[in-house]
């Protein structure tokens, strides 16, 4: 009850008022209130997560943010790598691409490409499937929107896109799909990885994937592995 009533006057706001983000990093930067949960425009969104990317990411690098939604991370990636660095931002969900492209417009940001497609194990054709959320849309072979897939490996060792310095993917089931179809950008390019997985077995391949190419697997906000849904990962070059 008291946190309903707490939360009551935020849903007052109209949903297009784009209001400054509060906190963090981020803070300054104008936001679309209704284009997601009220965390990301108060700053306080996936703390555990933003603060990873300011530890690892520098000037210079190549962020993949891989189910971009509304671009919060698109954004706060774009700051944390610079005006050298690049922000490569997948997203396939019409609705999602119209306010991630708002909010790159909103802020003057230049240093973002956007793949408006679902990344996944081949270019082609898929399908997803809604979710109670804008951001949990999911490839499913009977879903009501077709998009189009690509694989990293194909973007990136055919140079369309630059390769990745850290990963930052969240795409509601597929990512073992989409780690399948960046097996030689894993191995040649060795980028760090956070890592959202859905499900117990989708999260125990995805395990076995990373640490099979060498990499040190962490959890993120929980204090076991095998209990988490969320990880961080990063090459051993010693393995």
């Amino acid at each position: 009850m008291v946190g309903r009533a707490i939360r009551f006057p935020l849903s007052l706001i109209p949903a297009e008022t784009r209001l400054p983000i509060m906190q963090g990093t981020l803070r300054g930067h104008r936001w679309v209130v209704g284009s997601s949960n009220h965390g990301c425009w108060l700053g306080s969104y996936e703390r555990n997560h933003q603060i990873l990317l300011e530890k690892y990411l520098k000037e210079g690098d190549v962020i993949f943010d891989i189910g971009a939604h509304v671009g919060f991370y698109t954004l706060l990636g774009s700051v944390l790598v610079g005006g050298s660095g690049q922000v490569v931002a997948f997203e396939p969900v019409p609705k999602n691409l119209m306010y991630l492209k708002k909010h790159l417009q909103i802020n003057s940001i230049s240093n973002v490409a956007i793949v408006e497609a679902a990344v996944s194990d081949r270019q082609g054709h898929g399908r997803l499937s809604s979710g109670p959320s804008s951001s949990m849309w999911h490839l499913d072979a009977q879903g009501e929107l077709g998009v189009q897939t690509v694989s990293l490996d194909e973007l990136v060792l055919n140079a369309k896109i630059p390769p990745p310095s850290l990963i930052k993917m969240d795409i509601e089931g597929a990512e073992v799909l989409a780690l399948n179809g960046s097996a030689r950008v894993v191995s040649e390019f060795h980028p760090i990885f956070v890592l959202s997985t859905h499900g117990v077995d989708v999260h125990q391949r995805c395990c076995r994937f990373l640490e099979s190419a060498g990499y040190r697997l962490f959890p993120i906000g929980q204090t076991s592995l095998d209990e988490c849904r969320e990880l961080f990962a990063v090459y051993d070059a010693a393995a």
